[in-house]
């Protein structure tokens, strides 16, 4: 169904709604062939205009299918099941409610289009108005007393006046929505429904076309070639591709070509198989998959000094190619830049012996450094806020490699936890074995290095740990219990839950999380044999 068709019937049941007329907008409603949970509501509202509870029960029910999160409706439907005893579901309702509430003292549904404000207090009001129908006066006092301590407009004397009927065991009437208070559709996207006609008609000015009749826009005119030609001889390799078949658009960014357009590679290709081109004026994204070489010849007879119509011309001379490694004869510069991580990680040079810095020293800094891991040490770079680099030996236990990454980040060793990833692997696995006297760094090195994270965590007091798990995936909490992490930290357990959530503790923080978004080897066999 047409998004345009939706909004008309709305606003007609709306206005029907506004006339009191209740069969009239249930009528137009059930002519929406895709209703939203927002029609849905407007439809149990005129059930319950109507007297009919269990139709407005009915589509309440459809209401929370559509949104599961949305408060009012189980605020609404709550009330609805008090006037037909179904007291049970009644008070889960009022629960569901004071939940999606999300600790908000109100939420103003005007943004939604309904014009009305949905208070902590009323949710508590009904909730203890269900315990009166229970008999449970002492529990329906208890809610009534938490409800006066919230803040909020709207209250009066209500709280007050029930409190009073309890002491006499009177039982207070459910609150609800008001009566003809809907969801409304925007007014800017009504106004939209009518056609307006603000261009009229074109008509060609003047065009480069003799006898040019054209009744579009703008009028025809002399078309330019779309790329601009290069000089290049046969040999020469061009940057210059051609798009196999027509793109359109996924994503910002990207452009939308045709088949067997011309593009300007711009740019290398980058990890997600897209390289940045020019094309049209435009600078975008392209699938590289979808480029192909272009055969560009020199056309005779074009002047040098034409305009390109969008597509910059290729570098005319070749790049320069990097400098050789001067002799050792050679006397060194006087300005010697700053060392990288691998040289700042070993010792100094010979004081005899000036540094030589060339286009090739990156290369002579990494042979020599494996050259040194070889003989005994491996180096450790350790992914933090920052990055650092350090050259440790091989047989250092991980207690004192932790020691000295400690020392160099400022932080007590205390208040860090090391993790490193297998071969192959993609999630992050704690270091683990620090107090065992048998577990070196050799053991996690490999060609003469090694990649540790670091993770600053404050420890945990008065709690076993089972053991340590590495979150696969970003959790964000979706209530007061839940332990929110991000990708790659680790997080202790603490227990078990049941099959799908366990309680474990990430950054001082200790909650439940579900247990798929985690991953360690054999993780309920170790669970297990804790519990």
């Amino acid at each position: 169904m047409l998004y345009t068709e939706l909004l008309k019937l709305w606003n007609e049941s709306v206005q029907a709604v506004d006339n009191k007329d209740w069969e009239g907008a249930l009528s137009t409603l059930d002519q929406i062939s895709e209703p939203t949970s927002r029609t849905l509501f407007n439809a149990a509202s005129a059930h319950l205009a109507l007297g009919d509870l269990d139709m407005a029960m009915k589509a309440l029910d459809l209401t929370l299918a559509k949104d599961q999160r949305l408060a009012v409706g189980f605020f609404q439907r709550a009330a609805v099941m008090m006037q037909v005893d179904r007291l049970e579901e009644a008070l889960s309702d009022c629960i569901w409610a004071q939940k999606h509430m999300r600790g908000n003292i109100v939420i103003d549904y005007k943004q939604l289009g309904l014009r009305f404000k949905l208070y902590s207090w009323q949710v508590l009001y009904n909730a203890a108005a269900v315990y009166c129908r229970m008999g449970q006066w002492e529990q329906a006092r208890e809610v009534l007393q938490s409800a006066s301590q919230e803040r909020g407009g709207g209250r009066g004397g209500n709280i007050e006046v029930a409190l009073d009927g309890i002491t006499r065991e009177e039982v207070p009437a459910p609150l609800q929505v008001p009566e003809g208070v809907v969801f409304r559709p925007r007014k800017q996207d009504v106004e939209q429904l009518q056609q307006r006609d603000f261009l009229g008609k074109a008509k060609v000015i003047s065009s480069m076309i003799p006898n040019d009749d054209f009744g579009g826009f703008e009028p025809l005119r002399l078309q330019k070639p779309g790329f601009y030609e290069p000089k290049t001889d046969g040999s020469q390799d061009t940057r210059y591709m051609r798009v196999k078949t027509p793109y359109m658009a996924r994503g910002p960014g990207q452009l939308t070509v045709p088949g067997g357009a011309m593009v300007f590679i711009f740019a290398e290709e980058d990890r997600d198989g897209m390289v940045t081109v020019i094309y049209d004026g435009q600078r975008g994204l392209l699938p590289v998959n979808l480029l192909e070489p272009a055969d560009i010849k020199s056309s005779k007879g074009k002047k040098d000094d034409s305009i390109p119509s969008g597509i910059p011309l290729p570098p005319g001379l070749k790049p320069p190619t990097r400098p050789k490694a001067q002799p050792s004869s050679t006397a060194p510069p006087r300005d010697t830049p700053p060392p990288s991580y691998t040289s700042v990680a070993h010792a100094p040079p010979s004081a005899s012996v000036p540094p030589r810095y060339t286009a090739n020293a990156a290369s002579d800094q990494g042979a020599d450094a494996a050259q040194r891991a070889d003989a005994g040490s491996v180096v450790v770079k350790v992914h933090y806020t920052y990055t650092v680099a350090l050259s440790v030996p091989l047989d250092t236990p991980y207690s004192e490699l932790k020691e000295r990454i400690a020392q160099k980040l400022g932080q007590s060793a205390s208040q860090l936890r090391l993790r490193h990833k297998l071969h192959g692997s993609r999630a992050l696995i704690p270091l683990g074995g620090e107090s065992e006297p048998g577990r070196t760094v050799h053991e996690v090195a490999e060609a003469g290095r090694a990649t540790l994270w670091c993770q600053k965590e404050d420890p945990l007091a008065n709690r076993p740990i089972l053991c340590q798990m590495v979150a696969l995936y970003d959790y964000s909490a979706q209530g007061p219990e839940d332990l929110e992490f991000s990708e790659g930290d680790t997080i202790d357990i603490l227990g078990e839950v049941n099959e799908e959530w366990l309680e474990g503790h990430c950054a001082g923080n200790i909650g439940i999380f579900p247990s798929c978004f985690a991953y360690r080897e054999n993780i309920s066999e170790t669970l297990e044999s804790f519990l």
